[in-house]
Formats: structure tokens, C-alpha cells, sequence
């Protein structure tokens, strides 16, 4: 039992585990698993009920505008109020977009809906990042953010696959409509869940600080980051909501066989979390973080290139290990706030790098009229300005993350 107990501790300690970790990983797969159920097919449903290309590309564009106006009031609000009443609050307003999506069925609702339901996400992050920031010890809060990016995979791997069933078996229409109400159901669970479960441990002194403070706040380091992300997040997000509609419309791939490769892409992020996490604990932040730009940069080409099942395997697999610095960033972020405004400075980056990002992706559409080669390209180019920039001027932040 002494033996049992060792080996108890010395895995607790590895992952940087307590309760309220524990519990904070159930919730994010209960809601996650809502969230991504019909959350990746919005882009054909969107077409189905009537809308047009440029419809799919201003909901994208929509999609990064309000996750960024969303993330600063989320960390703002969490480090208000603490993150056990944000994350009750968050969830709430996720059904309520969900709940519009079941009872109108036409395109127009999309939008309306999408501006409830995309919160989940976006307000809610920076509250579990304070979770982990007031829970964890320092040492540990890279393994901390690394597990919250694993469990946060298993819903986004099995979303779309449950998703992808439900479309292939009864449609389009029917089958998105059946998945937001699973996702409803699910809602409901984790309210209930946070209300008896999450245990919150009130920081000292939290300073919710105002967006312009907020930059000036900002140190050199963290602002080259920041920028060197925004041209990672065009690359991103330009080709975001045409890929499920070159998979499935352009090389004529099933929904089904699209849940398939996302859950691919999921596998492929998680197995790598860990020994990454391990890895940035003992060397440096800039590694990680640059192998991850690489990965963000080739994936718009290689997509250009696949139109069969086994190319796109292939690539959905590079695109999971997109996430290889993912974890390191995130809490290089929150590691270089000051203390008690970490759920506000987090919030003003992705304000700050979403709302750019938003105004990019407004041409995506343009491009994929165009033609989706000049999509990718695009794309891809933006990619390797933003790698460049990290790799001329980002500092390695080890003996930052060590303190």
C-alpha cells in the first residue's frame, strides 16, 4: 500500500495534479464534446440552409472578431468575479446559442447563434488558465496548461466523428440540428458539474487591468510573440472554414471520413503534449514554439496537395502537431502577467491578435473564389513571415519559465 501511495504521489507530482485540476479536465471534456459536435461542420450546414461562400467566410471572420472581444471579457470577468462563477456564466450563454440554432433553422440563425455559442471557448480560457495559474505550482503550470490542451483533444477528436455519423446517416440539416441539442444535454451536465465539483481558490489581490494597461503592461518579449503570432494565426485561419469544404465538397470525402481525420489530427496533438511538456520544462520555450510555427506554416500546402484519403491523412496528422508549442505559449503568457492580472493580460493578447486576425480572414472567401490554391498559398506565405520574425527576434524565455 506504502508502495502504492509512492507511486500515487510521484504521478501527481509529474502532472502537477490537485482536485480541482481534475475536475477542471472533466468539465472541459463535457463541454467540449457539445462544443464540437456540430461546431465543425457549421461551414456545409451554413450552405445547406441557403448561405453563400461569402456567408462561410464572414462566419469565420465572426468567429475570430468576437473570440477576441470574448477572451479579453473573459480573463476581465474571471479575474472579477473568480473562475468557478465565470465558468458557471460562460456555459450558460453557450446554450443559449445552441438553443437558437435548434429552434431556427435557417441560415440567418447561424450567425445569431454563433455569437452565443463560439463564447464557450473564448471567455473560458483565460478562467482556466487562472484555475491552473492559482492551483498549480510554477514549476508545473507548462504540464498543467499541456494536460487542459490534451483533454481538451479527446472532445475535439470525437465531436466531429459523432458529428460526421450524424450528418452522414440523416443529412446535413437534420443531422447538425441533432448534434447542437447533444450538445444542450451536455451543457446542462456541466453546470451541474462546476456547481458541486470546482472548488475556487481565491487569488490575492486580483487586478482586473483595462485593455490599454494591459499592453503597456506588455514586455518586449511578450509583444515580439505576439506578433509573430498573428501572421501564424492568418496562416491559420485564412484556409480555417474552406478545409472542411475542400475535403468534403471539392474531393467529394465523406463527413464521416472528415470526423476520421480529425480524429487523426486529435491523436496526433495528444500523444505529443506530454513528453513536449517535459521537454520545455527542461530546455527552452523558444524550441517548442518554433517547431509548432513550422507545422502551422506547411499545413495550407500540403492540404493543396491532398485530394485522397491517404495524402490527407498525412496532413491532417502534420496539422496535429501544430500543437507541439501550443501548451509553452500559453503558459508563457500567463508566466510573464503580473500577478493577479494573469486572466487580463491573457485576454488582451488574444483580443489584441484575434480582432487583426478577424479582419484578415475577411478576405478569405475572396481568395477561395479565386481559387483555393491562391487560399493555401496565401496562407502558407503568412505563415513563414511570422516564423521568421520568432526566429530572428524571440527570445528563449527559459529562465523566465524557471522562476
Amino acid at each position: 500500500m506504502s508502495d502504492f501511495s509512492n507511486k500515487k504521489n510521484k504521478i501527481k507530482r509529474f502532472f502537477g495534479f490537485n482536485n480541482s485540476m481534475l475536475t477542471m479536465l472533466v468539465i472541459v471534456i463535457s463541454l467540449g464534446l457539445g462544443e464540437k459536435i456540430g461546431e465543425r461542420f457549421l461551414p456545409i450546414y451554413l450552405l445547406a440552409l441557403g448561405g453563400s461562400v461569402y456567408a462561410v467566410g464572414f462566419l469565420n471572420s465572426i468567429d475570430n472578431f468576437l473570440s477576441a472581444i470574448y477572451s479579453y471579457i473573459g480573463g476581465y470577468v474571471s479575474d472579477k468575479i473568480g473562475y468557478k462563477k465565470a465558468l458557471y456564466v460562460y456555459t450558460i450563454i453557450a446554450m443559449i446559442g445552441y438553443s437558437i440554432i435548434i429552434i431556427f433553422p435557417v441560415w440567418q440563425a447561424v450567425f445569431v447563434g454563433a455569437i452565443f455559442f463560439i463564447s464557450w471557448t473564448a471567455l473560458s480560457l483565460p478562467a482556466i488558465l487562472s484555475l491552473i495559474s492559482a492551483t498549480v505550482v510554477k514549476e508545473k503550470q507548462i504540464m498543467g496548461v499541456s494536460l487542459y490542451s490534451l483533454t481538451r483533444r479527446i472532445p475535439m477528436a470525437l465531436g466531429p466523428l459523432l458529428g460526421g455519423f450524424l450528418i452522414t446517416l440523416l443529412g446535413v440539416r437534420t443531422g447538425a440540428r441533432i448534434s447542437f441539442f447533444i450538445a444542450l444535454i451536455l451543457g446542462f451536465f456541466s453546470l451541474i458539474f462546476i456547481k458541486k465539483y470546482i472548488i475556487e481558490k481565491r487569488e490575492k489581490n486580483l487586478k482586473p487591468t483595462s485593455i490599454f494597461l494591459a499592453f503597456q503592461s506588455m514586455s518586449k518579449e511578450l509583444r515580439i510573440l505576439l506578433l509573430s503570432d498573428i501572421f501564424i494565426r492568418f496562416s491559420e485561419q485564412i484556409p480555417y472554414a474552406f478545409v472542411v469544404v475542400w475535403v468534403t465538397i471539392n474531393n467529394g470525402i465523406s463527413a464521416a471520413s472528415f470526423g476520421v481525420l480529425t480524429v487523426i489530427e486529435m491523436i496526433t496533438a495528444m500523444v505529443i503534449y506530454i513528453p513536449v511538456a517535459y521537454l520545455s520544462e527542461k530546455t527552452s520555450s523558444k524550441l517548442s514554439i518554433t517547431i509548432s510555427f513550422i507545422f502551422f506554416t506547411i499545413f495550407p500546402i500540403f492540404l493543396l496537395f491532398s485530394k485522397n484519403m491517404p495524402l490527407l491523412i498525412l496532413t491532417f496528422i502534420i496539422r496535429g502537431l501544430k500543437e507541439f508549442g501550443e501548451p509553452t505559449r500559453k503558459a508563457l503568457i500567463v508566466k510573464l502577467a503580473p500577478e493577479g492580472s494573469q486572466g487580463s493580460i491573457f485576454g488582451a493578447y488574444y483580443l489584441f491578435r484575434d480582432i487583426i486576425v478577424s479582419i484578415a480572414v475577411l478576405f478569405s472567401a475572396l481568395l477561395w473564389i479565386i481559387g483555393p490554391s491562391w487560399n493555401f498559398i496565401t496562407a502558407s506565405i503568412f505563415g513563414v513571415i511570422g516564423t521568421l520574425i520568432f526566429i530572428l527576434f524571440g527570445k528563449d524565455e527559459k529562465g523566465v519559465l524557471k522562476k
